[in-house]
């Protein structure tokens, strides 16, 4: 068992079955159930982050309403949210993964993925956080 992190995360994905087995992966890599978020697309992900600060985002890509990548381009014009660690789950093509790149997304994990690598992943990159 992973030691309890004091960070927030935000899983954006418009399956709720999806959100459920992300966020119980989530809770295995360390994060407190009460610091998991979630949101069925961009739009309920932004309105997450008019009330609480949030270190990491597991974004899918491919939402209605406002997709990853519209999420993405917005989160990035907001001077607060330009350090916000977030990681894209996909099946996109090299151009819309460069794209995100471009925004600053470093980070991505394909559908399928074992929980095992989402728990490696979500490890890294918090912990390329400062303390």
């Amino acid at each position: 068992m992973t030691s309890t992190l004091q960070c927030h995360v935000l899983v954006v994905d418009d399956s709720p079955i999806l959100r459920a087995a992300i966020k119980k992966v989530v809770k295995l890599a360390g994060v407190p159930e009460d610091r998991i978020f979630e949101a069925g697309n961009g739009i309920e992900a932004l309105e997450v982050l008019e009330t609480v600060w949030i270190d990491l985002v597991l974004l899918d890509l491919n939402m209605p309403v406002m997709d990853g990548e519209q999420f993405a381009r917005e989160l990035r014009k907001r001077p607060d949210m330009q350090d916000v660690a977030v990681v894209v789950s996909t099946e996109a093509n090299r151009e819309r993964l460069e794209r995100m790149r471009e925004l600053g997304v470093e980070h991505t994990l394909r559908k399928p993925f074992e929980p095992e690598a989402l728990c490696r992943l979500i490890s890294e990159v918090l912990g390329l956080k400062p303390a």
